[in-house]
């Protein structure tokens, strides 16, 4: 059995909230505020939210990387 890596979310705001987006079967919707940390994860599903252009969003960083460009 594997274990899958929690989801990632990258949102423009960083008030979220999370319901485990499975209907019946997710999770009671709670509300999270990143404040200054530019992510939060769900305490229930572990999803991970991340601000775009935020402190944590190193998306641009690893595309940079990967195609052999400098940083």
């Amino acid at each position: 059995m594997s274990i899958h890596e929690p989801e990632t979310v990258y949102v423009t705001s960083t008030k979220v909230f999370c319901d485990g987006d499975e209907g019946p079967l997710g999770h009671p919707r709670v509300y999270y505020d990143m404040g200054d940390a530019g992510y939060v994860d769900c305490m229930y599903c572990d999803r991970r939210y991340i601000l775009i252009d935020g402190p944590m969003d190193k998306r641009g960083e690893n595309a940079a990387l990967d195609s052999g460009q400098a940083a």
